[in-house]
């Protein structure tokens, strides 16, 4: 399970630390931590095999990974050179049919609409990684305080 970059402002720090205690792995940090080709890269470049080339040609060192919401998205992705594909809202036979697709060539990871009753069946579809902007963003938080008595100074 990877927690995702989406954080209260000025928490992320002691956000991803708890997501990391909780038993997940932290993903990206900050934007910059990567390439991510999302739809409207996409759309820009005019294909993802084009976004995914163009993003190879910068030579930044990163791995290249690319958002997907249909399965016809994967094999012009990897063609171009995708190192990790991020499946995008896909059902649970969606999914499969992608991890099939892929056959192990890079890593899978599925994101949106994850929660306690979806993850299990997320899980099952094969993919390597699952991420959970729900760590971060909806985690309830812990009613701490620190009170004193000035009866108790004297």
């Amino acid at each position: 399970m990877l927690d995702t970059r989406k954080t209260i402002p000025g928490l992320r720090l002691l956000e991803k630390y708890a997501a990391r205690m909780g038993g997940a792995e932290n993903h990206r940090m900050r934007l910059d931590d990567g390439l991510l080709i999302k739809d409207n890269h996409v759309a820009v470049a005019g294909g993802v095999a084009n976004a995914v080339r163009a993003a190879k040609a910068a030579n930044t060192g990163f791995q290249v990974q690319v958002e997907v919401d249909r399965v016809a998205q994967i094999e012009p992705a990897l063609e171009a050179g995708a190192d990790r594909l991020l499946l995008d809202n896909m059902p649970p036979p969606v999914l499969r049919e992608a991890v099939e697709s892929v056959a192990g060539r890079v890593p899978l990871e599925a994101s949106g609409g994850v929660n306690l009753d979806t993850i299990r069946g997320i899980a099952e579809t094969g993919v390597n990684y699952i991420s959970v902007g729900r760590i971060t963003q909806s985690a309830p938080s812990v009613d701490i305080g620190l009170d004193y008595s000035l009866q108790d100074l004297g």
